[in-house]
């Protein structure tokens, strides 16, 4: 494709993703290009990352295009993302040139606005915190605590865009091989620096077609999910509840800790999201994985109330730690689904919890940055049920700084990971 089609096609993905405010861009983006089979790899790469960088710069883009005439358009969202990016106003303008596979040409009002931005900086003084940094206005106080004096260096960590992380599957491989195998793929990767068995591309390649991940020797996973695994500490043999195993990314880093020996059940409230664990299961040689969907009037943690020797609760979250890898979650985030999730995790662990038999552990975790999903749910938590107490998971999977740690905190400017939350929680014997 030419850089004209690129743009147009980015253009409209980026409308798409606005007619769609509700759903991740990055489900739009797959539907988008599932309906365009035309579009190669490499230029879906380059649409996507015009569409991605937008969508970082998002809140600056529209102070700057705001006083423009008729505001910011998908339009001159793209315009304005490369001329900042460094690609000179003149350039860009004719891009759209009405060509076949081209935009249509920039009316005047477009080429004033796009003229008007020659010479400045993304980065403006006279802007808001918030829009500077590119986070809701209404988590502006949480921030300012959780980060003080580091807000804006965690916040431009989020700006960057995130490596792709890998996690060796000790079922089939081990990282040295698995090292071997993808460089012998021309794919380049280094150790993680915290969990054992991560390995890490500097950026997002596709690995999907390599042997190394059709054989099931790795799997795409971020390294601060994989220390969500470490946290869990299930051993070979124990009866383990993944309670929102979703697609089932922690459920087959649980089953690899057990070396496929004992049980594990895989719970979600979507038949979807389990129904593709299937394959990633199969592929990754796991065989100790049960699925249960929940429906209506379930009876199922009834019966198996005290039962598991470990339950994990990957709740749902803000996602605000995933803000390098989503950035269009920040942009339609909302105070009231804040209220929303807390409440939801709440009735959640309460559920959970009952799973777990005396003397059982139950890990609480999330990608959120927000003390009021992480501490604060955590602390409700115990108040509402005094069995229960925090304890460090002294898991020798973790890096030895972090084993005493009763709640793991980690973001990408300090850890280089997601942003996750954990907690360990004890049941007290009969």
């Amino acid at each position: 494709m030419t850089p004209k089609a690129r743009l147009s096609s980015a253009i409209d993905l980026l409308c798409a993703i606005e007619n769609h405010p509700r759903r991740p861009a990055d489900a739009t983006a797959n539907q988008f290009f599932r309906d365009r089979r035309f579009i190669g790899g490499g230029d879906r790469r380059a649409i996507s990352g015009i569409v991605w960088d937008v969508l970082r710069k998002w809140k600056r883009l529209h102070w700057h295009l705001t006083p423009i005439d008729g505001g910011a358009s998908p339009r001159l969202l793209c315009a304005a993302s490369l001329i900042f990016s460094g690609e000179a106003v003149s350039d860009v303008a004719r891009l759209f040139d009405g060509d076949r596979f081209a935009q249509s040409p920039l009316s005047m009002r477009e080429a004033r606005g796009l003229e008007a931005l020659a010479g400045r900086t993304l980065d403006d003084a006279a802007m808001p915190q918030d829009v500077r940094l590119e986070y809701p206005k209404f988590l502006e106080e949480t921030l300012v605590a959780r980060f003080g004096d580091r807000l804006e260096e965690e916040m431009r960590a989020m700006d960057a865009p995130a490596p792709l992380d890998l996690r060796v599957n000790l079922l089939k491989s081990d990282r040295a091989s698995a090292k071997k195998n993808l460089a012998e793929e021309q794919i380049h990767v280094t150790e993680t620096p915290l969990s054992p068995w991560g390995l890490r591309a500097p950026s997002r390649l596709s690995v999907t077609g390599t042997a190394a991940f059709k054989e099931g020797w790795i799997e795409i996973h971020d390294e601060g999910s994989q220390l969500i695994a470490a946290c869990v500490d299930p051993q070979p043999g124990e009866r383990i509840v993944d309670f929102c195993a979703g697609a089932g990314g922690k459920t087959l880093a649980l089953a690899m800790l057990m070396e496929n020996r004992g049980h594990i059940t895989a719970c979600d409230v979507s038949a979807p999201r389990l129904e593709g664990a299937v394959k990633r299961l199969r592929r990754a040689g796991v065989h100790n994985v049960e699925r249960h969907i929940f429906t209506s009037g379930d009876k199922w943690v009834k019966r198996r109330e005290g039962r598991f020797d470990r339950v994990l609760v990957d709740a749902p979250c803000s996602g605000s730690g995933t803000w390098r890898r989503n950035p269009d979650a920040r942009i339609h985030l909302s105070r009231n689904d804040i209220e929303e999730l807390v409440v939801k995790q709440a009735r959640i662990l309460d559920t959970a919890a009952r799973l777990v038999r005396p003397g059982g552990r139950l890990v609480y975790a999330t990608c959120s940055l927000l003390p009021a999903e992480n501490e604060d749910q955590i602390a409700a938590f115990c108040q509402r049920h005094d069995a229960f107490s925090p304890t460090a998971p002294d898991s020798a999977h973790l890096p030895p700084h972090l084993r005493g740690e009763k709640q793991l905190s980690l973001t990408p400017a300090t850890n280089h990971t997601d942003g996750f939350f954990a907690a360990t929680l004890v049941r007290k014997d009969a």
